[in-house]
């Protein structure tokens, strides 16, 4: 039921948003509704589900209850599967029969076991989707917003150190497992959007798949080793999310990283003092890996209406901790750790 329900809805709903409404801003504000929302009308429709189905075995058994007048028909059942199923205990309308009270007494315990899964499963939804956004909102000052591949380079291979840059790739190993974990037992956590309009989930995992697999293709060495392993669980997450939502991946992907990119990303790499393997065998591992994950990535996003992230950050940019909603100034004017790579 949940599936069919957010592929019956979210499709033609971001389709019309997109269409009717001509600034970007304004569509993200309102499909950042859509994940809450939809939660909510999740649980209506299978609580009217239940109360439905057993208000149709009420009427299958007979209709076996006492009314004040006449003879209970369908109404009847579905009134007092009400009643039931939300343990009102009204009495205006009583089983006669004793399937009658047999179904009366399942639905009062399902009725109560549901309200109690309900209790404890919205603060496991709210948790994983915290503890989600938690790293995503940390991304801001370690590489930018959004996010990109250069700037995670730039900011955490301080003096040529790879140490940083190494935790940082363990942690989001560690992320993209939980990721895993909560949006395959979760999908929906999946329409839920981010706090800031260029800061998404999707856009996370891009950025560390990018990272990595440019870790991976350019350099040899204990960072290649951390780096190889945390893009396996990112790949691995992304393509079990685009089966789960049945997005099959794009079969002409775009160009996200041009030659001249690529060259200042290999310039970022080389004054870091890191052991790098040569340009021909570099850029065909890079090659090998972008076409694992990107057709993926570019297909969710297009489903998702989120941004891909790029390689290489814009100049003059500024990122979300810097900028205020009365502060329109120039961009970035201080110097991040690391830009004196």
């Amino acid at each position: 039921m949940a599936r069919v329900f957010y592929h019956v809805t979210w499709r033609p709903l971001s389709r019309l948003l997109y269409a009717v409404t001509s600034e970007k801003k304004t569509a993200e504000n309102l499909l950042s509704l859509y994940g809450p929302i939809s939660v909510l009308l999740l649980l209506i429709m299978w609580a009217c589900g239940l109360i439905l189905g057993f208000g149709l075995l009420q009427y299958a058994a007979g209709s076996g209850l006492y009314v004040d007048e006449g003879t209970a028909g369908l109404a009847d059942d579905l009134y007092v599967s009400g009643t039931n199923f939300f343990t009102l205990g009204l009495g205006d309308v009583y089983p006669r029969t004793l399937l009658a009270r047999i179904l009366t007494v399942a639905e009062a315990g399902i009725g109560f076991g549901f309200l109690a899964l309900i209790i404890g499963y919205l603060p496991a939804l709210t948790r994983s989707f915290s503890h989600r956004e938690l790293n995503i909102l940390m991304l801001d000052e370690r590489a930018g917003s959004p996010a990109t591949a250069s700037e995670m380079i730039r900011r955490n291979l301080i003096g040529g150190s790879m140490d940083r840059l190494k935790r940082l790739l363990a942690e989001w190993e560690s992320w993209s497992a939980e990721l895993f974990d909560s949006h395959l037992s979760y999908p929906f956590l999946a329409y839920f959007r981010s706090q800031h309009y260029n800061q998404s989930w999707l856009g996370a995992l891009t950025t560390i798949l990018d990272t990595s697999a440019l870790v991976c293709s350019t350099t040899e060495g204990e960072l290649e080793c951390q780096a190889w392993m945390t893009f396996a669980i990112a790949r691995h997450t992304l393509v079990d999310l685009a089966i789960v939502f049945g997005v099959p991946p794009a079969r002409t992907p775009a160009e996200r990283l041009s030659p001249a990119a690529l060259a200042k990303l290999t310039d970022l790499l080389t004054v870091s003092g890191l052991r790098l393997r040569s340009p021909s065998a570099a850029d065909g591992l890079l090659s090998e890996f972008r076409s694992m994950y990107e057709p993926y990535v570019l297909s969710l996003a297009k489903y998702f209406y989120l941004d891909t992230p790029m390689w290489i950050s814009e100049e003059g940019g500024r990122d979300n901790w810097e900028a205020t909603a009365w502060d329109k100034g120039p961009g970035r004017t201080h110097t991040h750790p690391g830009h004196h790579f």
